[in-house]
């Protein structure tokens, strides 16, 4: 799973979208299924953390290119 946690946001949820789409298929058995849906859960929560870093990245650099307008 470390190899997952090096990727970029874009290849993680290139990855997510691929396991939701097999998932989906039916073609696994309940096993496999399992795993791919732990597999998924995983990057969901990777993606997810990514997506609140860069927000609140976002939000900071807002907040002081606004302090700088009103300044």
């Amino acid at each position: 799973m470390a190899e997952k946690k090096s990727q970029t946001f874009e290849k993680q949820l290139e990855s997510l979208e691929e396991i939701v789409d097999l998932l989906e298929s039916g073609d696994l058995n309940l096993d496999d299924s399992l795993k791919k849906f732990e597999e998924g859960v995983k990057l969901f929560k990777t993606c997810k953390d990514k997506l609140s870093k860069a927000e609140k990245k976002i939000a900071v650099l807002n907040e002081a290119l606004s302090e700088e307008e009103i300044d």
